[in-house]
């Protein structure tokens, strides 16, 4: 199919519409089951393991697929797969909506992260496949921002909805939006493929990595240690496996460049120490001082909001000055704002204790985010600049889902640490230094590792903040280089 929409046209803005919607049910689950994790486990009877699944078990699914997702969309059809992992993810948000159990919850989020893996790549490639090359930059540009936007509110939305109705109906809400999408892709959305796409699909090393993660995230959660061993060699399978596939997930030869495993060891130190700080800090507010929770949702607005207003603006530093300094620098401030929030505790008043460090944070993250995509990039052969995207996407989910499964049981908040706020606030201090000392690393790894100078395959990024609190944009494998 010839790429000829307008962002102007009609069908430029109903495709705009299905995308944004579509992409935007992945983000607010992404950012809103955080916080309401303290009330899942009041109801479910829930300890810190079984809330911490919750999480998991969707990051997990979508790191191990969400390169496949896209694999699958060039291959058989970007609309398609689209629509079916928008179908997929409301069918598996409804067994949210109504699960029982804190068993059939984990089991729904699980099935839930198998659709994100279907739809957040295709989302971007339905865009960069379809615009003209005109407005292509200008589309993809509209759709971060508003996706931006719907990350914004997502933790405000969802702690109304948890206060007002229930925390069920934070999952049932993807009802009404899929059924919008999926009308729009039936009726103004055109189909679009790769024609260069493989035939065969890397299934084995889809399985290791599944496996492996799977493995390793339980033994980390239940303080296994033969397990996460386990773990770790069916992912060292993955890795053999990589280097003989004729179609591998991973191009390894992407690391032989030394921007390119740099950005990504700085990306899985930092995004990490994101996933956790998330995890932790919305639950602290609620359990230790008091907040409700839509009080603590709006607590971390500042960071989105920092982020869609100045991330362009960082982004065009990065580009004339070179990732390195932003790259260094970023990571440090973003560890300061951290130290500011060991002063949240009892009773702690959102001005004086809270939102100093909430806005560090987020002015650390925004100096960081837009360069860190822009290195990667730039480190990328522009036919694989797609590839590269996404390689880094699955890293940062990596990070975030390895983080979380293993900082509680390393500061100590295990079984019902939810009931105890005394016991919360003492871990929460040690992981805020943990997390501290892990956003230090990538600090010094970027000085290390990553050149003033981009690479002689840079190329033109557009520099929006999306969803990067939850993860790197995933770009399609060939839509950094379309023309």
């Amino acid at each position: 199919m010839d790429a000829a929409l307008r962002l102007r046209s009609a069908p430029g803005r109903w495709l705009l519409l299905a995308t944004v919607l579509g992409s935007s049910m992945a983000m607010l689950d992404s950012t809103v089951v955080n916080v309401a994790l303290p009330t899942i486990g009041d109801d479910l009877d829930a300890d810190v393991g079984g809330l911490q699944w919750v999480v998991n078990g969707y990051t997990l699914a979508l790191a191990s697929l969400i390169l496949l997702g896209g694999a699958l969309g060039d291959r058989w059809g970007r609309r398609r797969v689209f629509v079916i992992g928008v179908l997929w993810f409301a069918a598996a948000s409804l067994l949210c909506g109504v699960a029982p159990n804190i068993e059939t919850l984990i089991a729904a989020r699980v099935l839930q992260g198998v659709g994100g893996a279907l739809l957040t790549p295709g989302s971007l490639a339905l865009i960069s496949a379809s615009f003209d090359s005109e407005d292509r930059g200008a589309a993809i540009g509209a759709w971060s921002g508003l996706g931006g936007v719907a990350t914004a509110i997502g933790p405000l939305l969802g702690g109304w909805l948890i206060e007002a109705v229930s925390w069920r109906a934070i999952f049932l809400l993807n009802i009404p939006l899929a059924a919008v999408v999926v009308w729009v892709c039936g009726r103004h959305v055109p189909e679009s493929r790769d024609p260069d796409a493989p035939e065969h699909f890397d299934i084995l090393g889809v399985a290791l990595t599944a496996g492996g993660l799977a493995v390793l995230t339980y033994g980390l959660i239940e303080s296994t240690t033969w397990l996460a061993v386990v773990g770790l060699v069916v992912l060292l399978l993955f890795v053999a496996q990589e280097r003989r596939s004729p179609n591998p997930l991973v191009p390894l030869g992407l690391f032989s460049d030394r921007v390119f495993t740099g950005a990504n060891l700085v990306t899985f130190v930092v995004y990490g120490a994101l996933g956790a700080v998330f995890f932790f800090l919305v639950v602290q507010l609620q359990v230790v001082a008091g907040y409700t929770p839509l009080a603590a949702g709006a607590a971390t607005l500042p960071v989105t909001i920092l982020m869609l207003l100045f991330s362009p603006a960082a982004g065009r530093l990065g580009t004339r000055i070179g990732p390195r300094l932003p790259m260094t620098v970023g990571p440090f401030v973003a560890a300061a704002g951290l130290l500011l929030m060991l002063r949240i505790g009892p009773d702690a008043s959102y001005l004086v204790d809270v939102a100093p460090g909430v806005v560090v944070f987020g002015i650390g993250l925004t100096i960081l985010v837009s360069p860190l995509t822009t290195a990667v990039l730039a480190a990328a052969p522009d036919h694989l600049a797609g590839t590269a995207s996404g390689v880094n996407n699955a890293v940062a989910r990596t990070a975030q889902l390895l983080a979380v499964a293993a900082l509680p049981p390393i500061v100590g908040i295990v079984g019902g640490a939810l009931s105890d706020p005394e016991l919360f606030d003492a871990g929460f201090d040690q992981a805020m230094i943990i997390c501290t000392v892990m956003l230090a690393l990538g600090g010094v790894v970027a000085w290390a590792m990553i050149r003033t100078v981009p690479s002689q395959h840079a190329i033109q990024v557009e520099h929006q903040p999306g969803c990067d609190v939850c993860g790197p944009r995933a770009y399609p494998r060939s839509a950094a280089s379309r023309d």
